[in-house]
């Protein structure tokens, strides 16, 4: 179930110029022939890029472990300290995934991928398929646990969370976890906890509870739901990816 789950404004800006530079990029057909030439990597030569694009991938890996970001200046310093590393397992596991992006780029099947056990010190290399994730359905959807509802109504609050969930999906909310905090649990035993919770917003409660802040140009929650359906049995659902600006 990865549709977006709500009737949200559009596309964002980020999405829609992702999309764009996708499209301005060439089909795989007009570019199978040609042949892939290696570059020496020359920190000191501004004209060819290099350190822009290695300034941006750092940054953009960066902000999925929340460290902060480096200017290209830094980035250079940090580059021009690294030793070469030509015969060991991170160069060889370098090479291993770059070998799976190009298959991921080109929509390979599943049993085109493949997954690595290597030790070099033995020396030791295999290599076996991956298995698909397994599928979870409800009423005619189905998930994994690669997937995840999008929800984009705005920043609304607890309330409209749980109504939505039981108007849209059919589903009763037993518990929304934020992290390691409970926002919400149907089991609450204090009334005034829950009746005071129930009219904050999203962010709002999350930021509340879990005592976490939100960074200038955050726009996504993430959180994790426990549900049951009218027979009152539990139901699996992918993380809610809550977008609240």
């Amino acid at each position: 179930a990865e549709g977006a789950a709500g009737g949200g404004s559009g596309a964002d800006l980020d999405d829609e110029l992702l999309h764009q530079l996708a499209g301005d990029l060439p089909p795989p057909s007009a570019v199978a022939a040609s042949p892939l030439q290696p570059l020496e990597f020359e920190k000191d030569d501004d004209n060819n890029f290099h350190m822009d694009f290695i300034t941006a991938c750092s940054n953009l890996r960066a902000c999925n472990y929340n460290i902060p970001n480096a200017d290209r200046h830094q980035t250079k310093l940090i580059a021009g300290k690294i030793i070469p590393a030509i015969a060991t397992t991170t160069a060889m596991v370098t090479g291993f995934v770059c070998l799976e992006l190009y298959k991921l780029a080109r929509n390979a099947p599943l049993d085109a991928y493949k997954n690595a056990f290597a030790n070099l010190a033995l020396p030791f290399i295999s290599f076996s398929e991956p298995i698909a994730a397994p599928a979870r359905e409800y009423r005619g959807e189905s998930w994994t646990l690669w997937s995840r509802l999008d929800l984009d109504r705005g920043d609304i609050s607890l309330s409209e969370f749980l109504d939505y969930f039981k108007k849209e999906l059919e589903l009763e909310v037993s518990m929304i976890s934020f992290g390691v905090s409970i926002l919400y649990s149907a089991f609450m035993t204090s009334k005034k906890k829950l009746q005071d919770r129930l009219p904050l917003k999203m962010s709002e409660l999350a930021t509340t509870v879990a005592k976490v802040g939100l960074g200038p140009k955050q726009r996504y929650l993430v959180f994790e739901v426990c549900c049951t359906d009218k027979d009152d049995e539990d139901v699996e659902t992918p993380y809610v990816r809550y977008k609240f600006r």
